[in-house]
């Protein structure tokens, strides 16, 4: 009763795009925000983990690479996209994982993870790091339109990259972990394939790896619910303070979607509590409709765990474990 109660809030979400156009302006500053990025972040982390080490970009001959690669356009604007592919020959497609990065929806990118596309590539996955609009530059839904459109790019260039399509994972971490869950939630549905670039194809995947990224801006365990007069980089993205427009802020919510959902997810969380939100109501749910869905703790971790040994050997362990249950 208690989910079927906080799903009939969500479900206002469907009605988010009647108020778009009332999204303010006042954050696209058109300037690109380099206040998230690896070498800050591990001057800040190595204080308290000393014996952390940022994964390098370590290119091999076991993985084919073809940088800035362009998948798609809105208006003259070029999207961007990295492919890292197993180098051997392969009889068969391969399964594909396309990597969505973080950084609040307004700062970070694609080379975040690299190495983890690289190593996902040795491990036999056609891997793929995205870029999208970020919201000095485009509201939401832009994110996830361009998301879409790379996924439909990645149909649409399965010959080339020897790509099973019907083996593809998303994976993101933080803001990109959110991205991710949204893109997995609404696979099969055209809500968001609004792009011209690559129109036609399918933009479904059929797994989600959301590496501590949010589930939801409006249930009660939300941060956004807990801090609704704070000006946050999701209220940059939405375009609306936590305490307007409900709708679009539920319509943003992966959560929203979940009685949907039939896609597999695996959590790779850190020991940041407040980026799990929606994450127990998620699995009870998914555990009632026998959909698969684990959940990985790393103890003891920065939210930004993913990027940095020790903890990177392990996180690659547990995807491909679970993507050799889900797609191979």
């Amino acid at each position: 009763m208690k989910n079927k109660t906080l799903l009939l809030g969500l479900a206002l979400g469907l009605l988010a795009f009647t108020k778009v156009s009332a999204q303010s302006q006042q954050w696209l500053t058109a300037t690109p925000d380099t206040s998230f990025n690896i070498t800050r972040d591990f001057k800040n982390n190595v204080k308290k983990y000393p014996f952390i080490k940022i994964v390098p970009d370590s290119p091999s001959a076991a993985v084919t690479e073809a940088r800035n690669l362009v998948y798609g356009k809105v208006g003259s604007r070029e999207l961007h996209i990295d492919a890292f592919t197993p180098s051997a020959a392969k009889k068969k497609p391969t399964p594909a994982v396309i990597i969505v990065h973080g950084g609040g929806w307004r700062s970070g990118n694609r080379a975040q993870h690299v190495p983890l596309a690289q190593h996902l590539a040795a491990l036999g996955y056609a891997s793929f790091t995205v870029e999208y609009r970020l919201s000095t530059e485009a509201l939401y839904p832009a994110a996830v339109n361009d998301i879409k459109s790379a996924i439909q790019w990645l149909h649409a260039n399965a010959k080339r990259f020897n790509i099973n399509t019907n083996k593809i994972a998303v994976l993101g971490f933080s803001a990109g972990g959110q991205l991710a869950a949204l893109v997995g939630m609404t696979s099969g549905s055209d809500k968001f394939d609004v792009l011209d670039s690559n129109k036609g194809y399918s933009s479904s995947v059929q797994a989600v790896i959301d590496i501590d990224g949010t589930l939801t801006f409006v249930a009660p365990d939300a941060w956004e619910t807990q801090n609704q007069q704070t000006v946050a980089a999701s209220t940059m993205w939405i375009g609306y303070k936590r305490t307007e427009n409900i709708e679009i802020w539920t319509a943003a919510s992966p959560l929203t979607y979940a009685e949907r959902n039939k896609l597999p997810f695996l959590f790779l969380n850190s020991a940041v509590d407040r980026m799990h939100a929606g994450r127990d109501v998620f699995k009870e749910m998914m555990d009632k409709k026998g959909v698969y869905v684990r959940i990985d703790n790393f103890k003891d971790t920065p939210h930004t765990f993913c990027l940095y040994q020790p903890w990177f050997n392990p996180m690659v362990n547990d995807i491909d474990q679970f993507l050799t249950k889900i797609l191979k």
